[in-house]
């Protein structure tokens, strides 16, 4: 066979998959995927779930059960606890990412703050990618790492400001 042919044949029984091709060009621009190839990406995004909500619908509250983090398609939520607004966030921003790896409760509340479509990226489909491609789930785990120690870093200094 052809070069020119099997080329032609490439990707002819793939189903394309628009909706994890746009979930992973968001997730690519984060710090949790740095040096993992977006092949692998999309791959995991077509195991991810969509989900919309509309304006102050609940995303989950405080002390639920965490399952995992969600990457935000379209849309706006609001980070609170005990009623402070700890953040807005927009497209391509992540929360959640706590569950990823504790089985604990959630620490804050989340609510949409406009129509808001986002992508859940639950602890079971990363425990079961883990042991697919356990390279990569080694460089996630790293940069998952950074990313909490940044937010604790983050934390910690607004605690301090707070108290001088």
């Amino acid at each position: 066979m052809q070069k020119t042919e099997q080329t032609s044949w490439a990707g002819y029984f793939y189903k394309q998959n628009p909706w994890a091709k746009k979930v992973a060009g968001l997730w690519e621009r984060t710090p949790l995927f740095q040096q993992i190839p977006k092949s692998e990406i999309v791959r995991l995004a077509t195991m991810m779930h969509e989900r919309h909500y509309q304006p102050e619908e609940s995303i989950f509250n405080a002390n639920d059960l965490g399952a995992g983090a969600a990457l935000i398609i379209s849309g706006q939520v609001e980070i609170c606890t005990n009623g402070v607004t700890l953040a807005i966030l927009g497209p391509g921003d992540f929360f959640g990412e706590i569950s990823l790896v504790l089985d604990e409760r959630r620490t804050a509340d989340v609510v949409a703050v406009v129509e808001s479509e986002l992508a859940f990226f639950l602890r079971l489909d990363l425990d079961e990618w883990t042991t697919r491609v356990p390279q990569h789930a080694v460089t996630l785990t790293k940069n998952l790492a950074r990313s909490l120690a940044k937010r604790l870093q983050h934390a910690n200094k607004l605690v301090g400001d707070r108290i001088l």
